[in-house]
């Protein structure tokens, strides 16, 4: 039964429950016993799922939040160095939005990265100089630059590309995988999330826990948030003064009066109450063990970097991901914050670089020497791309770019994903996909497709509408990119 319908038959159970009417009462103890029958078993997926053979068991994501420029990273454009400050032409922009930030500038000079480009790998895919790290394993990744979307704003991007809509309350995505495939751990979350941000860079765009929320889904989907401070989970110690099995007898205690709860109101939040007190006493021992990073090899912190010494770094949050992965965490999801460069994009950019290219690579590498890579599958990428024009002062050293969510870069590895490919075309500015868009509805359906899911099938009634991550449109899989 769907949670949807689940709740409203609770809510009409809990009126005839409280109104003491014969017939409904009667009805009522019918409905309990056959939603109790058919309850699925903690950590159990849906039945019928995954809908055929998948090539991915697990996801990392690596959301770059505030949108890297793709003119600084993998999409590549020469012939813009002799239009540099030219305006950009009205017959590329054909009169599209703009967001508040330039939509008044007098002018809108093209600007040009002023970082070189090189080709790498058997591939020969064009990558900045600022991703010396990336360009390593450029034949083990799918670059996509085609990517395109509706929003211009960050948060409505960033929850558009999250959720499937751009209008809170939708579940995200790992919530939609956890939702539809089950754990394979029972000692940990099925879904976790990381958070990190540059060092000295109070300006980021703010992340809510709605991005890993599970929105109408029941709770039990939503994302867990690591810290990165003495106490990964909050509340998850047993509190002093008290043994483990004086809090085995408490917690034994509240799933017997929940239960009691739950016979009364057969309210689905109840049951995810119990299973969420379960899950928390046994990660008592299994986060202790997964966030102490002393025992890993020193050859293989190296890899990651010196910012793996740092707790909350997005190089230590690499490497967790790495041992959530290795525990069988089905999806866990890295925001990385600071990527918003409106201004000073030289110099910003290159320390955002600096911190992420080492330990993204490091990441797919350590998985493939551990053989994870070939069933899990890892996505890098932000909510919308940077504008060719500048926004602001344009220097010989310096500019700045705005939103532009006409074509974006992203790129995808493992689980199923061909390496060494380059996926899509954009115009000569860089402002128009010309080649296989793929909107991002495309790209969750390519993350469903990779675990066994067909994104159409994967849906649950809300408010009377088959609802589901990549809306009611047609989109499908980017099959140009599987293997």
């Amino acid at each position: 039964m769907d949670p949807l319908q689940f709740t409203q038959l609770t809510n009409r159970r809990t009126f005839l429950h409280n109104g003491g009417v014969g017939l409904g009462a009667t009805a009522l103890s019918m409905l309990l016993t056959q939603s109790t029958a058919h309850a699925a078993p903690a950590g159990a997926g849906l039945p019928g799922l995954p809908h055929f053979p998948p090539t991915a068991k697990r996801v990392i994501y690596l959301f770059q939040s505030g949108a890297p420029s793709q003119f600084e990273t993998f999409d590549y454009k020469p012939q813009l160095v002799p239009l540099r400050k030219t305006d950009l032409p009205d017959s590329v922009r054909m009169g599209q939005r703009l967001t508040g930030m330039t939509a008044f500038q007098k002018a809108f000079p093209v600007a040009p990265s002023i970082y070189n480009f090189q080709q790498h790998g058997a591939s020969g895919a064009w990558i900045s100089e600022l991703l010396p790290h990336t360009a390593q394993i450029v034949d083990d990744i799918a670059i996509v630059r085609s990517v395109h979307t509706e929003a211009i704003n960050h948060d409505p991007a960033i929850t558009f590309i999250q959720t499937g809509s751009q209008i809170a309350g939708r579940p995200s995505m790992g919530a939609w995988v956890a939702y539809g495939l089950g754990t394979m751990n029972a000692d940990l979350p099925t879904f976790v999330t990381l958070i990190s941000r540059p060092e000295g860079s109070p300006g980021c765009q703010p992340l809510y826990d709605r991005l890993w929320g599970s929105g109408f889904l029941p709770s039990r989907y939503q994302g867990v948030k690591l810290r990165s401070g003495n106490d990964p989970v909050l509340y998850l110690k047993t509190p002093d003064g008290y043994s483990p099995e004086t809090r085995r007898r408490m917690l034994d205690d509240i799933a017997a009066l929940n239960r009691l709860t739950f016979e009364r109101s057969a309210d689905p939040e109840v049951l995810t109450r119990i299973e969420q007190y379960e899950l928390a006493f046994r990660m008592q021992s299994a986060v202790p063990e997964l966030t102490e990073i002393e025992n890993e090899p020193k050859h293989v912190l190296e890899k990651y970097g010196p910012d793996v010494d740092r707790p909350g770094s997005y190089a230590r949050n690499c490497l967790l991901a790495r041992r959530l992965i290795e525990r069988d965490v089905r999806f866990v999801q890295l925001y990385h914050m600071g990527w918003d460069h409106h201004g000073d994009l030289p110099d910003r950019m290159k320390k955002q670089c600096a911190a992420t290219d080492q330990p993204s690579a490091a990441l797919l590498n350590d998985l493939k020497e551990r053989g994870l890579l070939q069933d899990t599958l890892i996505i890098w990428g932000g909510e919308f791309g940077r504008t060719v024009y500048s926004q602001g002062t344009l220097t010989e050293t310096n500019y700045g770019r705005d939103h532009h969510p006409r074509c974006f870069s992203v790129w995808l590895a493992g689980g199923g994903v061909q390496g060494g490919v380059t996926h899509g075309e954009t115009d000569d500015f860089s402002y128009n996909v010309v080649t296989d868009p793929v909107h991002i509805h495309d790209l969750n359906a390519t993350v469903l497709h990779c675990l066994g899911i067909d994104h159409k099938r994967l849906t649950v009634k809300n408010q009377g509408l088959d609802v589901g991550l990549t809306g009611v449109e047609e989109h499908h899989p980017v099959h140009g990119i599987l293997s």
